[in-house]
């Protein structure tokens, strides 16, 4: 820290925790309350109910999720792939080229998702390439918008392998893709877990776009959670926002120890 006394780290903790758990705590903590809320009419719930994660649970709302989880592991997924395999073919190319095509990966992420949303409707809303109303075009909308955050944490990760690895592996005859499987995705593996638990934990909370060209039949959590807050049912929302950050949270941190071990090898 920059600050080097005991007393003065004191007096920034001693402020930075109220201010921690002003901003992030409280709403937390209303949200958990009105999820299990039964009835509130003041400060505080009059009642208690599971009834709200009972509903959650089943029918619609249990859809949402499978196709939130759903959504997000096979957009995340594309974007790896593609993601990976921009940043090892520009890791050669000259810094100018490379710095164009950077520039041009990290755009989505910098219009409103809304935009990006907007854009895939118009685009693929006509013959020859017809997606609206399909589930593709939501895969697609997240796909654009996660592949940038891919790109990034990948090409992070290529900046800190040493080259030497590969020249070694080269001098002794091996093959490009034989290096590239053996050499480079094993060392980029930490990298490649964390650009993927990174792009799924976008993907699961993603709604500007989604909300533009989702199909009846492919809601995901967001968009039932935008439904229900729409419709004045502030607990039933509560309860699937609960839910979601969960399991987001969940998958997190299962990925998070595949990354720890993909280090430790």
């Amino acid at each position: 820290m920059l600050v080097w006394s005991k007393s003065g780290r004191l007096a920034i903790w001693a402020g930075i925790v109220p201010l921690f758990l002003l901003i992030y705590g409280v709403p937390v903590a209303v949200l958990v309350l009105a999820s299990l809320t039964g009835q509130w009419n003041g400060a505080l719930p009059s009642s208690l109910s599971l009834s709200h994660f009972q509903r959650a649970m089943s029918g619609d709302a249990l859809d949402s999720l499978i196709v939130s989880v759903l959504t997000g592991a096979l957009a995340s997924a594309a974007a790896l792939l593609c993601g990976t395999w921009a940043a090892i073919s520009l890791r050669s190319v000259r810094p100018l080229p490379r710095q164009i095509m950077s520039v041009l990966f990290f755009i989505p992420s910098a219009v409103p998702s809304v935009s990006v949303g907007l854009a895939l409707l118009v685009a693929f809303s006509h013959p020859p390439l017809l997606l609206n109303g399909t589930r593709s075009i939501v895969l697609a909308a997240h796909f654009v918008l996660i592949s940038a955050f891919t790109y990034g944490n990948v090409s992070a990760g290529l900046s800190r392998i040493p080259i030497d690895c590969e020249k070694v592996a080269e001098s002794l005859g091996a093959r490009p893709f034989y290096r590239l499987r053996r050499v480079t995705l094993p060392l980029l593996a930490p990298y490649l877990i964390a650009a993927f638990s990174l792009s799924f934990a976008l993907s699961m909370g993603e709604l500007g776009a989604t909300i533009m060209v989702y199909p009846p039949g492919w809601v995901t959590l967001p968009v039932d959670i935008f439904a229900l807050t729409d419709r004045g049912a502030i607990f039933d929302a509560a309860a699937l926002t609960i839910i979601l950050g969960f399991v987001t949270l969940l998958i997190l941190l299962s990925l998070s120890r595949l990354s720890t071990k993909a280090m430790s090898r």
